[in-house]
């Protein structure tokens, strides 16, 4: 199975596409794939343990692994104690990590 690694630039609220983009990763996660998701700039709202958002928990639940770029979640001023439950924050030399191992990259 394929392995992939989504990016997501924007949070839930800014865009009606977001919780769609998370139900891709899911669904993806679902059908066997391993998947990542990597919050980049404004994505990483969503990851605050205050957001609720249905379609962003139901990606930790289905074992989608949610990363949270550090920089930007040092700009919005998020310390990661404030992150929910799964998530990990982590830096963009992870996201070329897992490029290099071949996961197929998509820009949400």
């Amino acid at each position: 199975m394929p392995s992939y690694l989504l990016f997501e630039s924007k949070e839930p609220f800014e865009s009606a596409e977001v919780p769609h983009h998370y139900e891709l990763a899911a669904g993806l996660k679902a059908h066997g794939s391993q998947v990542t998701v990597f919050l980049v700039q404004n994505g990483v709202a969503a990851a605050r343990r205050s957001v609720r958002s249905d379609a962003f928990a139901q990606l930790i639940e289905r074992g989608v692994e949610v990363l949270a770029d550090d920089l930007s979640l040092r700009e919005r001023g998020i310390p990661a104690s404030r992150l929910a439950a799964g998530v990990k924050v982590a830096t963009v030399d992870v996201a070329l990590d897992k490029l290099a191992e071949g996961h197929k990259a998509l820009w949400l």
